[in-house]
């Protein structure tokens, strides 16, 4: 399962019923945070969510919208006892942001580790997900990121069986791990099939609409999407600033086909982005105007399984 919520909708500023950019995933005992805008931490209390289990934060990019909430949430995690490793991820020039940051936060119980993006397409496995990031195109450096939850074949006992593998290890191999009996290694392709269907959640914001973010929203279960603007006639400003409509992000989607896009990172001038989605879901029908606190859970395709004994 992957718990998908929702933070912070706003952009640029903070309003009263909308807290800035932040998306929080969850699965395994493993929390994963897109993003550290103002109010983050209100968000986070609002929902009932913990910050002490966060193993990784990502930035899209180092605008004060997107990052201004960071000091203040290691502050808690430390308060909240962690001691372990949390791994930082964003574009070239984190250290040097996050280090100047911690002028506020210099003491913390726990080491960060940093992961910088200089390429324009970068994947890295941590912790229970596959985390894809990928350069678009605003007026600074910034990613957008896929999350995925990858999902074994399933066990087959029979295929088990003609490769003599020992009952005993059995479970471990569905589990995918590698196993040594009697001085022979046995590894998990030997008793799984084909890899099936995982989930996959899409992030971008900050952006114009690239090839790039269609490729990674393929097929996602989720495609969370800046649609900045609804208003007729803002179209120059999104070009010029590199945001997005509402409709490009719909066209996006159309192209992409993901099970359900929930637009994000509104401007303040867009007070009620709902009013606009009769005209967006003409364009991609599965579109949402998400707001602070949406929340799915996300689950595995239902498929029989085989007893491993």
């Amino acid at each position: 399962m992957l718990d998908i919520c929702l933070l912070g909708t706003g952009g640029m500023m903070p309003l009263p019923y909308r807290w800035l950019t932040s998306m929080m995933a969850r699965c395994g005992g493993s929390s994963l945070l897109i993003d550290c805008g103002e109010g983050t931490q209100v968000a986070l209390k609002e929902k009932g969510w913990s910050p002490k289990p966060i193993d990784i934060i990502c930035f899209t990019h180092y605008h004060a919208d997107h990052i201004s909430g960071l000091p203040g949430l290691l502050l808690t995690m430390g308060n909240a006892e962690r001691t372990e490793p949390v791994v930082l991820m964003g574009p070239k020039g984190l250290e040097r942001v996050v280090t100047a940051l911690r002028c506020i936060a210099p003491e913390l119980p726990f080491e960060l580790r940093f992961a910088e993006l200089e390429e324009g397409q970068q994947q890295f496995h941590i912790g229970p997900y596959v985390i894809d990031a990928y350069r678009v195109n605003h007026n600074v450096l910034c990613y957008g990121y896929c999350i995925s939850i990858p999902r074994a074949g399933r066990f087959d006992m029979e295929r088990a069986k003609k490769q003599s593998v020992p009952m005993k290890a059995w479970s471990r191999l569905q589990k995918g791990e590698t196993v040594e009996i009697g001085g022979i290694c046995y590894t998990p392709d030997m008793v799984l099939g084909p890899e099936r269907k995982g989930l996959k959640v899409t992030y971008c914001t900050d952006t114009r609409p690239v090839p790039v973010i269609g490729e990674y929203a393929k097929d996602a279960d989720l495609f969370i999407c800046e649609g900045m603007y609804g208003e007729d006639g803002k179209e120059v400003k999104a070009r010029e600033y590199k945001h997005m409509t509402m409709y490009e992000a719909a066209q996006l989607a159309c192209k992409a086909q993901p099970g359900e896009m929930w637009l994000t990172h509104y401007s303040p001038s867009l007070t009620h982005p709902e009013e606009y989605m009769d005209k967006v879901r003409k364009i991609f029908p599965q579109a949402k105007a998400a707001r602070d606190g949406w929340t799915v859970s996300l689950t595995f395709e239902e498929e029989e399984e085989n007893p491993t004994g």
